[in-house]
């Protein structure tokens, strides 16, 4: 699905000058990849960032819902994706929990 060519060995990344940081990404990730993190610089006080790239599992769930186009997963050529593990259900719905922050 990505229209850029991926970081190498990248399987997810954001282009911070588009991000807006509204968190829809975040909270459509069901693997638990991608959480907030506060940063003094942004607009809204917080940026997305990509936590677990291992746990990707190229579902393209955050890319598709961007409103901002500014995240890309990798081409499924291009990477392995992990598959859905339970660890990676349980995490998600911790940062769920905690608003979509990063677990500390």
């Amino acid at each position: 699905m990505a229209l850029k060519k991926a970081p190498e060995n990248t399987p997810v990344w954001v282009d911070t000058k588009k991000c807006k940081a509204c968190d829809v990404c975040v909270s459509v990730c069901p693997a638990g990849v991608l959480s907030m993190h506060y940063d003094k610089t942004s607009t809204l006080g917080a940026m997305v960032h990509v936590d677990y790239p291992d746990s990707c599992i190229g579902c393209s769930d955050c890319e598709l819902h961007c409103p901002d186009f500014a995240i890309y997963v990798a081409d499924k050529s291009e990477f392995k994706f992990a598959k859905l593990s339970d660890e990676a259900k349980n995490r998600q719905a911790q940062i769920k929990a905690n608003h979509y922050m990063k677990l500390n």
